[in-house]
């Protein structure tokens, strides 16, 4: 649940805010010219969306690493553009009459629509991904996967309508071209850092050798580099700004400037001006949001589990079986062991009693969907450390989904026995 919370407003936060902003300047700009032509590049940018995600879906198209170059490209040139034409003609409100911000709107209308383009296809096939343990669509598993990528769509929704408030809103006008520029800009910049990565070998153009080094490739070298290790710096500049225009608006609506001429009449002014606070409020609760979900559920949802060291048993060598006492691993927990092959192999294994039960389940420490990342203990869960799938202590030792692939055992003489041929099967697991 909590990784497509966090996975789908790390990828969307940012043309949301922007193609938001846009909207709102365009509105303020060219009137309702500039919401009809913005709209329909947001509608253009959608439809596009949803035609390559089913396209990738259905011929599990791989996109090449050109195609971010070309996506990079096309941004940075029509970012430029629309800054030009806002320095031009977009930094008063209401110039309908005028071209120029047919134009302005024109320029930010494609804009919005490659942003949506790129980053909406792969938040779009997040639900056809989910790992449902062969259980299908109405499981358990996948209704809380979707649970969380619903969750972040709704939120973002949220946050774009209060946003859009603030941005509509706010006096002076000048405020929202301002910090949509300074986003733009912020947003160019990383495009120009990425906008080399898949061209690094290449760039014979530029005198540049074929294996890369900070020496050889000077500031853009560089810049490329601090782009790919503080990619999500750029999303805080972007949140700090969009904050920073409600809290310009949370102060708007602290001050009373308009004359009234009856007690009424303050009254409507008083009740428009606790509307604005309350907008100003709902967006910069929705940032702290995102800033949490972002640090301290991605953190908590991301970090490495350690796995817990294997733990003694026997070795008969002439019988070639492993021994275990079983009064070791009687106590409902799950307990790891590893073998070493004569091909210097670590095979591991775990084992747990099975609840109400006499039999055990057994299982290499990997399984046919997530491979060899291992299971962990979790508040008595045995859990999938990949994926994240709380197992079921009933069916490990059956083979199929992320269940650890069975392992044979049988017990004797109050010890659990595994044959070495077994462990040395599972070889191909662990390489």
């Amino acid at each position: 649940m909590f990784k497509y919370l966090w996975m789908v407003i790390q990828d969307l936060f940012l043309p949301v805010t922007y193609t938001t902003l846009m909207h709102a300047m365009l509105s303020r700009t060219a009137g309702h010219k500039g919401r009809v032509i913005h709209g329909a590049g947001l509608c253009a940018g959608v439809l596009a969306s949803v035609a390559l995600a089913i396209v990738k879906y259905n011929t599990k198209l791989i996109i090449s690493s050109h195609w971010n170059h070309y996506i990079y490209v096309v941004v940075m040139a029509l970012t430029v553009l629309f800054l030009i034409l806002t320095f031009c003609c977009g930094r008063k409100e209401e110039q309908a009459s005028r071209p120029g911000p047919v134009f302005l709107s024109i320029a930010g209308s494609l804009l919005s629509a490659v942003l949506i383009f790129y980053s909406l296809p792969g938040v779009l096939l997040h639900p056809f991904s989910f790992n449902t343990m062969g259980q299908g669509y109405f499981s358990s598993y996948y209704l809380v996967r979707m649970a969380g990528w619903l969750g972040a769509l709704i939120l973002l929704l949220i946050y774009s309508r209060l946003l859009s408030h603030c941005a509509l809103e706010i006096k002076p006008y000048a405020w929202v071209p301002s910090i949509l520029n300074l986003q733009l800009w912020v947003f160019a910049a990383y495009c120009f850092g990425r906008f080399f990565v898949p061209w690094v070998n290449r760039a014979k153009w530029l005198g540049w050798p074929v294996k890369y080094s900070d020496e050889a490739y000077g500031w853009i070298g560089n810049w490329m580099m601090f782009t790919a290790d503080y990619s999500m710096l750029f999303l805080w500049v972007s949140a700090v700004l969009a904050a920073l225009l409600a809290v310009f608006f949370f102060r708007q609506g602290t001050i009373l400037r308009e004359k009234y001429d009856n007690p009424a009449q303050l009254r409507k002014l008083k009740a428009r001006n606790r509307r604005w606070r309350r907008i100003a409020a709902g967006t910069l609760a929705c940032i702290v949001l995102f800033t949490v979900i972002l640090t301290v559920v991605k953190t908590n949802d991301t970090k490495q589990v350690e796995l817990s060291a294997p733990e003694n048993y026997t070795v008969d060598q002439d019988a070639g079986v492993i021994l275990v006492p079983a009064e070791a691993v009687n106590d409902g927990h799950l307990h790891r062991f590893e073998y070493r092959t004569d091909k210097n192999i670590d095979v591991r294994w775990i084992v747990v009693k099975k609840p109400n039960s006499a039999s055990y389940g057994v299982g290499l420490d990997a399984c046919e969907v997530c491979g060899n990342a291992g299971y962990f203990e979790r508040n008595g869960q045995i859990v999938c450390k990949r994926c994240d799938v709380v197992m079921n202590i009933n069916t490990i030792g059956f083979k199929g989904g992320c269940n650890p692939i069975p392992l044979a055992y049988e017990v004797k003489d109050g010890n659990l026995v595994f044959r070495l041929e077994d462990l040395k099967a599972g070889e191909k697991e662990f390489r």
